[in-house]
C-alpha cells in the first residue's frame, strides 16, 4: 500500500464578499481535489491544540500523527535540522527572518521574498559581525536563517515571548519585541543588524531596483532539542518528505524521513508544483510514505492577494493532486489524503486555528456522496477529530481507535 499526504499550506479561508460569500477553495476550479472528497472521506480535523500557537510547525507535526502538547519544542530547532545543524541540550536555536523596515514599522516579513543568493551573503556578513562562539548565524533559503545561541537554555532564552513577523505586518517594532528574562541580549542583536544592514551594498542595489531592502533581523520560533520516536517505529512505513521549507524538512529529517530537495521548489508562488509532484512519485518506487508540502497558497494567504490564493489552490490541485490521481489511476492498493495544515484567512493575513477540511480517497475509503473539497462541505461530515494528531493512524489504518 503507498500512502500519499499533500498539504496545500494555508489553503483554508473564510467566505469572501468579493467571491459571492465563497471561500477560495470554493471558487478556484479544483477538479481533483473535488474527485477526491466526492470518491472518498470527507472531514475535519483541529491541527492546531487548544492554548498553542496556530503555526505551521505546530500543525504539521499534528499532520504527521504526533501530538504537538507532547513533542513541540519550537520551530527553530527543526529549521536546525534541515540545514545539518547538531543542538547539544543546552542550545536554543531561534529563526532570523531577514526584514525590511522603516522608522518603527515593520513593513515586509520577508525582505521582499529576497533571493537566497543574496541573502547568504547578508546572513554571512551579519555571522562575521555580531557572531561569536557562543551566537552563530547560519543561512537558510530567501528570508528563512537561523541564530544558534549556545547555553541559551542557561539565560532561559528559549522561555521567551517573541512575536512572529508576518503576524505584525505593518506594525511597531517596538511594541512587538522580545519579552522575559534575557530578553535584551537578543533585542540588541536585532538593533545591532539594523545598524550594520541599512548601508549594506545588497540593499543599496535592493533600494535602486525598487525592491525592499533587508535592513533588520527579526529573531523568533526559538526552541531546544526535540526528542521524538521515528515515523518508521510508530507507523511502520518508510517514507519520504518534499518540500521548500526549512521546517518541514527539518521536521522529516528528525522522524527519519528521506528529505528530497526539488531544484525548482521555492517556497512561493513560482515554485515548482509539477517538479515536486513527479520526485514524489519517484519517491514511491522504494517508501510507502510521501507529504508533499506547497507553501504558497499560505504566502498569498499572509500577503492579502485574492488573485495569488486562487491560483495557488488551482496549480496545486491541477499539477500537484492531479498528477497524484493519473499515477493512481490503474491502481488499488494506495491512499490520498489532501488537506491544509491551518486556514490563513486574506481578511487576516496571519494563520488562525480553527478545524481544517480534510479529504481521503483510496483502498478501504468508504466513499461519503459529498459535492466538492471544501470548508462548508467538510462541516457537514459527521467525521471530526479533536485531536488532529490521530488523523494519520486513521489514514494508515482506515478505522479510529
Amino acid at each position: 500500500m503507498k500512502y500519499i499526504v499533500l498539504v496545500g499550506d494555508g489553503m483554508a479561508d473564510y467566505p469572501i464578499e468579493g467571491l459571492g460569500g465563497r471561500t477560495p477553495l470554493e471558487a478556484a476550479r479544483t477538479p481533483n481535489m473535488d474527485f477526491i472528497a466526492k470518491h472518498g472521506c470527507l472531514g475535519q480535523a483541529k491541527t492546531i491544540p487548544d492554548k498553542m500557537t496556530p503555526a505551521s510547525d505546530v500543525a504539521n507535526l499534528s499532520i504527521l500523527g504526533y501530538d504537538p502538547k507532547k513533542y513541540y519544542s519550537g520551530r527553530g530547532p527543526l529549521e536546525a535540522a534541515n540545514l545539518g545543524i547538531e543542538l547539544e541540550d543546552d542550545d536554543v536555536a531561534f529563526r532570523c527572518n531577514l526584514i525590511t523596515v522603516e522608522a518603527d514599522t515593520l513593513l515586509d516579513y520577508s525582505a521582499g521574498h529576497i533571493k537566497s543568493t543574496e541573502a547568504e551573503k547578508i546572513i554571512k556578513f551579519i555571522d562575521k559581525k555580531l557572531g561569536s562562539n557562543k551566537m552563530r548565524f547560519f543561512p537558510g533559503v530567501s528570508y528563512r536563517h537561523l541564530l544558534l545561541v549556545k547555553r541559551g537554555v542557561e539565560l532561559r532564552l528559549q522561555n521567551l515571548k517573541c512575536s512572529a513577523p508576518h503576524d505584525i505586518s505593518g506594525q511597531s517594532i517596538k511594541k512587538n519585541l522580545p519579552q522575559g528574562d534575557n530578553a535584551d541580549i537578543i533585542i540588541k542583536l536585532m538593533l545591532d543588524a539594523r545598524e550594520i544592514l541599512g548601508p549594506h551594498e545588497i540593499n543599496q542595489v535592493r533600494l535602486d531596483l525598487k525592491e525592499n531592502p533587508a535592513n533588520m533581523i527579526w529573531l523568533w520560533g526559538q526552541g531546544v532539542k526535540p526528542n521524538m520516536p521515528k515515523f518508521r517505529d510508530k507507523f511502520g512505513l518508510s517514507g519520504s518528505v518534499i518540500s521548500a521549507v526549512d521546517l518541514i524538512k527539518g521536521l522529516g529529517r528528525i522522524l527519519g524521513l528521506e528529505v528530497i530537495n526539488v531544484p525548482g521548489a521555492t517556497g512561493y508562488y513560482d515554485t515548482d508544483y509539477e517538479g515536486k509532484a513527479k520526485a514524489a512519485i519517484k519517491s514511491l518506487k522504494k517508501n510507502d510514505f510521501v507529504f508533499v508540502h506547497v507553501e504558497a497558497p499560505d504566502e498569498a494567504g499572509h500577503n492579502g492577494d485574492l488573485r495569488q490564493k486562487l491560483t495557488a489552490i488551482e496549480r496545486f490541485d491541477q499539477l500537484v493532486a492531479g498528477s497524484f490521481l493519473k499515477y493512481c489511476k490503474n491502481k488499488d492498493d494506495f491512499r490520498i489524503m489532501v488537506l491544509p495544515d491551518h486556514a490563513t484567512p486574506l481578511a487576516l493575513k496571519t494563520h488562525t486555528a480553527e478545524a481544517i477540511p480534510f479529504a481521503i480517497y483510496g483502498k478501504g475509503i468508504p466513499q461519503g456522496n459529498f459535492l466538492n473539497y471544501s470548508e462548508k462541505e467538510a462541516q457537514k461530515s459527521p467525521t471530526y477529530f479533536e485531536h488532529g494528531y490521530q488523523l494519520m493512524e486513521y489514514f494508515i489504518s482506515g478505522t479510529r481507535r
